[in-house]
């Protein structure tokens, strides 16, 4: 399976490499001397509604999506696209709810927003949970993976060393001591920019894919009849001998029992405790419209960034169906050896020379960009929320500094437990099994913040800490083997605990509002949909959720 990259693949893999760096240098280079820390970790608040959703999309988008996406795909189906565009709904919650009090607030972190809503120890309990989530799921996975998928391009064995280091782990190093020197240098305006230029990148990588895999098999038509009429090339090792027909394989919605563990309810059920808090409450991410110009560009980016998700289920899920029907009709042989190998399996088969450079680009750029995003934003926690919260008096050089040193130590530990992923069966599963096992405290406090002006700081830090240990005891059941259940409804049920607690210690531990905690909550759940809208036509956010909510719709009733 070995792919023989030609020169010129080499030599685009190679000047992607240095320009990217290059890049974050000169980003770097151009922070202004005045106003130093707010223009290292938040850009100087300059981030446009352009800018914004790019940034978002390309700091969740990662090697992660290329790989794991293509391999769920080639068991599954479509159905874990699902995580693609339920996140649209999610966006759609930021913008109208969540954004528009962070910018009142205008925080730097999102700990210190509750410490404004709530108390300190709230703070400073969301701070240490979100250094270790953007550690692990932000930049450990992406390494662990991106180093996965260009073993298999060089073509190097799995139980190969390179200059006395296992092969995995020296794909880790190389990449995350490249990405943590233009990130350590530059600050958030270096992310942003070497963001939006490595999606474009990503992107044409994705697309070469896709359109040369969709023209091989013969048209959407030759998809579905391929798909219908042929047994699975797995089906023995998922457990299964019999025809996976064109109304299971392509759709989006499962019935209970369904292979892939996912089935429909547990989707619109479980999604949102774990969406709120990724896209919504999750400082890696959100970390974008904290540094947005004003409230309009703070709701408009997000909704920009949801209409690019809809894009991954073409671009990153579709192409492992495609390689299931080319392998079905023997064009691409007998398949990969593991569903994992899926997408470098189509790289090695299906792209000329030069293309497989680009490709390798692509992968590359996605493994950067995350993580970072993951080392900008702990480089911010640990600044904002432990160093200045603790000393108040340190100045912005030493600030900076604080940043800098971070960002290495970070990158030390995400090379450290970045193996950690290989333990699940799927990359993707590992993954989100670790988010259902972290959001869903998080997620009630939040939601409980902004609405419900009853919601004391006692309740919030009894729910956090309560449902972080509940999160812990499941995570190490789950690692052990001694429970099993859908993960998703796992995380649903544990919100529901959270959210009986906090409500209960609420009223067990009353607190009046704090005055500067005011605008913090909406009066209403009409007053997030007031004012004017910030613009016109498409300018209007209220007029672009809508559209969008309507598309997702209609998405889902095409691929139901």
């Amino acid at each position: 399976m070995a792919v023989n990259l030609s020169r010129i693949d080499i030599l685009i893999i190679s000047t992607y490499l240095f320009g990217i760096v290059t890049l974050g240098f000169w980003a770097g280079s151009r922070r202004r001397k005045g106003g130093e820390v707010n223009h290292y970790f938040l850009a100087g608040n300059t981030l446009t509604w352009p800018v914004i959703g790019l940034a978002m999309f390309a700091a969740n988008i990662s090697t992660v999506h290329l790989v794991s996406l293509a391999e769920s795909a080639y068991k599954y189906g479509l159905i874990y696209g699902n995580f693609e565009w339920m996140a649209g709904f999610a966006l759609v919650l930021l913008s109208l709810l969540f954004a528009p009090l962070y910018l009142r607030s205008r925080v730097a972190t999102l700990p210190d927003y509750l410490e404004r809503r709530y108390n300190r120890k709230c703070r400073d309990w969301l701070a240490v949970i979100s250094i270790v989530s953007a550690i692990v799921i932000h930049i450990g996975v992406t390494l662990y993976t991106a180093a996965w998928v260009l073993r298999g391009v060089l073509g190097i064995n799995p139980a190969a060393t390179i200059m006395g280091i296992d092969a995995l782990m020296f794909f880790i190093i190389i990449l995350s001591l490249l990405t943590g020197l233009y990130t350590m240098v530059g600050g958030l305006l270096s992310v942003v920019l070497t963001e939006s230029a490595q999606t474009v990148l990503l992107l044409a990588g994705a697309v070469a894919i896709t359109v040369i895999g969709y023209v091989k098999i013969g048209g959407w038509s030759a998809l579905v009849s391929t798909l219908a009429t042929h047994p699975h090339p797995m089906a023995g090792m998922l457990g299964s001998n019999v025809t996976w027909g064109t109304g299971n394989f392509l759709s989006m919605l499962r019935p209970a029992g369904d292979p892939s563990g996912l089935p429909w309810y547990a989707i619109f059920l479980g999604y949102p405790v774990l969406g709120i808090w990724y896209w919504c409450c999750e400082q890696t991410i959100v970390q974008r419209v904290l540094a947005a110009r004003d409230e309009k560009q703070a709701r408009l980016g997000p909704l920009f960034c949801a209409f690019i998700k809809i894009l991954p289920v073409f671009l990153f899920v579709l192409p492992g169906v495609m390689c299931v029907a080319l392998v079905q009709k023997g064009m691409l042989g007998s398949g990969p050896k593991t569903a994992a190998d899926t997408y470098t399996f189509m790289i090695m088969h299906l792209l000329p020379g030069g293309l497989r450079g680009l490709v390798a680009a692509a992968m590359l750029a996605a493994a950067m960009q995350a993580c970072s995003a993951g080392l900008n934003s702990t480089a911010t926690l640990v600044s904002y929320d432990i160093v200045k919260r603790r000393r108040p008096d340190t100045g912005d050089h030493q600030l900076v500094l604080v940043g800098k040193i971070t960002t290495v130590v970070a990158t030390v530990l995400a090379i450290v437990l970045s193996p950690i992923f290989g333990h699940y069966g799927t990359i993707i599963e590992g993954l989100n099994k670790l988010i259902s096992f972290i959001a869903p405290p998080i997620t009630t406090v939040f939601l409980f913040g902004v609405f419900w002006k009853r919601a004391s700081g006692k309740a919030a830090y009894i729910t956090l800490v309560s449902g972080a240990l509940a999160g812990v005891v499941m995570f190490f059941l789950d690692w052990k083997g001694w429970i099993s259940g859908n993960f998703m409804m796992t995380a649903l049920y544990l919100l529901l605990m959270c959210s009986a607690l906090m409500i209960a210690a609420s009223y067990f531990y009353p607190e009046p509002l704090k005055e500067e905690s005011k605008s913090l909550v909406w009066q209403s759940w009409r007053e997030p949909f007031g004012g004017k809208g910030g613009g016109r036509a498409l300018g209007d956010y209220r007029v672009l959720s809508g559209l969008l909510v309507v598309l997702l719709i209609v998405l889902y009733c095409l691929f139901r």
